[in-house]
């Protein structure tokens, strides 16, 4: 129960006082690990199933010919393989992940069509000018407006998370399924799935992969390598595991990505040389005992715990030379669309979590499902988010510089 009791420590519902946020922000308590601290609430619309409508410009007969096909077989056995646990719902959404599982090398070019033609339809929009007419009308015309720029908000999420599955498929990595006990599992055990552990590290950079092995001591402890033991964990802290570790593989991968850059030009600041790191890194690990701030992490949990295992490291001394405006700004997801997915894409693998909060404040876990998972299964989890977020800063960055409007319309 070690890693429950570590689990349990590390996380808290946090509300932010700010409810009309435009996106989430990550509590910093330091710069290994980050809290799931936004939405307290996953989506409560359930995943439903809609007829696929293929939009494509009347010159792309490729797409066309392709879609038709796509669609006749989706109709056909009504349903697709499942390579991600979140079914898409728009039309767009449906479409890129029949070509996912079809024909996944079209996905880049279908993503840029679909985006040109996102941008079409909302230039159009543009152009139509408001009923002068007060009244009906204009409360028609306003929630017809309203109805669209939410259809374009679903199928840029849609878009987003169709591009993070590709990065998966062209890792060779599949995405866990939903969590449910094995049928060829007596013990009841969630993690029935293969281990990638060895692909999933090795699709970030050295000085990321350090501070991801740092993130895995925070929440395993010395149970890391420890691969084969089960342990009973409550669902809902599992699912705070992952959104969170979501969380850091995106804030980790903005860091890593600046850090690389300066690396890259020789600009990185005064002392961050090797030869000083590595002198500066042996100096705080003699000091990290006493640092207030590594207490705050372990969670008051004895050695060898969770916290156990905290290494210095030279992306780490980076991100602690930043200011507290620039920490918070690279501990901020940029958009709505990143943090919807986040939500959906943890319920889709964990369900819809019953958060019952008592008059006191705090959550009432009576109904709390636990689960069986090993803690290979637990590291296999944590490995896959921290690579979510990864590729979610990767895709959300390419729609938004290829198509900045894309996140303000």
């Amino acid at each position: 129960m070690e890693a429950a009791t570590a689990i349990r420590s590390s996380f808290h519902i946090y509300r932010p006082s700010n409810s009309s946020a435009r996106s989430g922000v990550l509590i910093t308590n330091g710069p290994d690990f980050i809290p799931f601290s936004f939405k307290s609430r996953l989506s409560s619309r359930w995943i439903k199933h809609y007829p696929s409508v293929l939009h494509s410009n009347p010159g792309s007969r490729r797409f066309s010919a392709i879609g038709a096909s796509l669609s006749s077989a989706f109709e056909s056995d009504g349903s697709t393989s499942q390579i991600a646990p979140l079914r898409l719902e728009s039309p767009i959404g449906q479409f890129l992940y029949q070509i996912l599982v079809s024909h996944p090398h079209l996905v880049p070019a279908a993503v840029e069509q679909q985006l040109e033609q996102l941008q079409t339809d909302r230039d159009a929009e543009k152009k139509q000018e408001e009923p002068s007419a007060s009244g009906t009308d204009l409360v028609l015309y306003r929630r017809i407006a309203e109805v669209k720029a939410n259809e374009r908000r679903k199928a840029l999420e849609e878009i987003l998370y169709a591009l993070v599955v590709k990065k998966f498929m062209d890792a060779d990595v599949t995405l866990v399924p939903t969590l449910a006990p094995s049928s060829s599992d007596s013990s009841g055990r969630v993690d029935s799935w293969a281990s990638q552990d060895e692909k999933l590290e090795q699709l970030h950079s050295p000085e990321a992969h350090e501070m991801i092995q740092n993130h895995l001591a925070l929440i395993l402890g010395n149970r890391v390598s420890d691969a084969n033991s089960v342990a009973q964990i409550s669902k809902l802290r599992v699912g705070q595991v992952y959104a969170a570790s979501v969380m850091y593989g995106y804030f980790l991968k903005r860091v890593d990505q600046r850090f690389q850059l300066e690396k890259s030009m020789k600009v990185l600041p005064d002392g961050m040389n090797e030869e000083e790191t590595n002198i500066e890194m042996r100096s705080q690990s003699q000091s990290d005992s006493s640092n207030p701030e590594v207490s705050s992490w372990s969670g008051g949990i004895s050695p060898g715990g969770f916290g156990h295992g905290i290494k210095p490291t030279r992306l780490r001394t980076y991100v602690m030379s930043f200011d507290a405006e620039t920490l918070q700004k690279y501990a901020t997801i940029r958009s709505k669309e990143a943090v919807s997915i986040i939500e959906k894409h943890t319920e889709a693998l964990f369900g819809r979590p019953e958060i019952v909060v008592t008059p006191q404040g705090t959550i009432d876990s009576s109904k709390d499902e636990l689960v069986k998972i090993s803690f290979g299964g637990l590291k296999r989890l944590v490995l896959e988010a921290v690579t979510f977020g990864s590729f979610l800063w990767d895709v959300e960055s390419y729609v938004d510089s290829s198509w900045p409007a894309r996140f303000h319309s």
